[in-house]
């Protein structure tokens, strides 16, 4: 287990977050995980959720770290509109990819290279029989869930994977991180200190990386 930057791409430009940024109407509309959340404006989710091309620079890497070749198969756990498995494909045909999300929305407009790869699932219910994925990744995905259902989530990605896996998580060192991240995220539901994190892992047996997302990660302040 170990936490690894993968490089993915955050920008540079502080999120100054003023009083009243993002009010419980927008988390509201946030919840419902539909096109308001991925489409629609940005104080409500994503303000479009496009295809950028920005996972096909993670790859590589990716690539080095797990192993991964044309025979390996891979599970995107929250793989959202699929832009993540189609550039893998892209730079291993013949791979075998698996998405899986717990809401149609962005199933429903996925990629049409990927959409016959994706799946409507519970993270915490993963339909698939132990040991099946050379590499499972969950990227800003089973922080939406509450504590129980992340630590189910964590076994389920530890029981359908082979030993490689990679999720990010929520998380602070401080008081104010903690109150920056819960200012700023508008479905992260488990925010926990990076210590608790570790026990968590021991927990459920996860012994996969892991990344937080952060405050300063994000270059959160307050205005």
């Amino acid at each position: 287990m170990q936490e690894v930057d993968i490089g993915y791409p955050h920008s540079n430009v502080q999120r100054v977050l003023e009083p009243g940024f993002r009010t419980i109407r927008n988390r509201m509309v946030a919840a419902g995980l539909d096109e308001a959340y991925y489409d629609g404006a940005r104080e409500n989710g994503y303000g479009g959720y496009r295809y950028d091309g920005r996972w096909a620079k993670i790859v590589p890497g990716l690539m080095d770290r797990y192993g991964l070749t044309t025979d390996s198969t891979v599970l995107d756990v929250g793989c959202k509109k699929g832009f993540f498995l189609h550039d893998l494909k892209q730079a291993l045909p013949g791979i075998r990819v698996t998405g899986v999300e717990n809401h149609s929305y962005p199933l429903d407009h996925a990629m049409e290279s990927i959409k016959g790869d994706l799946l409507l699932a519970p993270y915490e219910e993963l339909p698939f029989e132990d040991d099946t994925f050379d590499f499972v990744m969950a990227y800003a995905a089973i922080y939406m869930l509450n504590l129980r259902g992340v630590m189910q989530a964590l076994r389920e990605i530890q029981r359908v994977g082979k030993g490689k896996s990679f999720v990010t998580l929520g998380a602070y060192e401080t008081r104010e991180q903690r109150e920056l991240l819960e200012d700023w995220t508008l479905i992260g539901t488990t925010i926990l200190h990076v210590s608790d994190w570790m026990e968590v892992f021991q927990e459920t047996g996860y012994t996969g990386d892991f990344a937080f997302t952060t405050a300063p990660s994000l270059n959160l302040v307050r205005g």
